[in-house]
């Protein structure tokens, strides 16, 4: 008697994870409940796992685990958007692959094989990127679109002197003078934590917000590049 015939195992790990995430956005309510807005949540809260991992040294089992519920994330958002016929995870996946051939021309060829020699320094490296970056958007003028809105407000204001610093443009005005200012800062990040906490505390003993008075203080200073633009 023949062997009954049993449904295509799907391919690989991802195949399978993705098929699991299908089967349970069917058959279990709560997770066929969930929608881009209600996992945001859950986005945020994954990423900051897989830093508190990488920061207490848990490289190994640990570090997996975290790095499977961000990508769990990944999942299901492409879950939802295929269920509206929008896109899927494959999509995803060429998506930055592209990408990454694309903005790393000094390594890639337009076809995505390697190029035939590689830049020696990472000075170099940054030129190309910036390069290919503003070959994508060249109406592009501010430096500073695309950091993200609800970034915290030291992630933004670090970012925001980077991007000023990879533009030529100055960062000795507006809110980034006291970056370059009067102010001694510590040459180590155990110093300069010791220092950012002891700001946070003043703040908070005159009852003032450190967090919206850093983001107020990134605005202005995007404020004052774009009128000087």
């Amino acid at each position: 008697m023949p062997t009954p015939t049993s449904a295509k195992e799907p391919a690989n790990s991802i195949d399978r994870l993705i098929e699991t995430i299908g089967a349970l956005r069917e058959h279990c309510p709560w997770m066929g409940a969930l929608t881009h807005e209600s996992l945001v949540e859950y986005l945020i809260e994954e990423a900051y796992e897989v830093v508190d991992s990488i920061e207490a040294g848990s490289v190994d089992e640990e570090l997996r685990g975290e790095l499977g519920d961000v990508l769990l994330q990944v999942v299901l958002h492409a879950r939802l958007a295929e269920e509206r016929g929008s896109f899927d995870f494959e999509a995803v996946a060429e998506g930055i692959n592209a990408k990454m051939i694309r903005r790393n021309q000094h390594v890639f060829k337009a076809d995505g094989s390697l190029q035939e020699s590689f830049p020696a320094s990472v000075e170099e490296i940054i030129v190309r990127w910036d390069a290919a970056k503003r070959a994508e958007k060249p109406e592009r003028a501010d430096p500073f679109e695309g950091i993200p809105p609800h970034l915290p407000a030291l992630a933004a204001a670090q970012k925001s002197l980077d991007r000023a610093a990879r533009a030529g443009l100055a960062i000795d005005q507006q809110g980034a003078r006291a970056a370059v200012g009067p102010v001694a800062v510590p040459d180590s990040e155990k110093g300069l934590g010791e220092l950012l906490l002891a700001v946070v505390a003043g703040a908070h003993r005159q009852g003032l917000d450190a967090e919206r008075a850093l983001r107020k203080a990134v605005r202005a200073f995007h404020d004052g590049h774009e009128r000087h633009s």
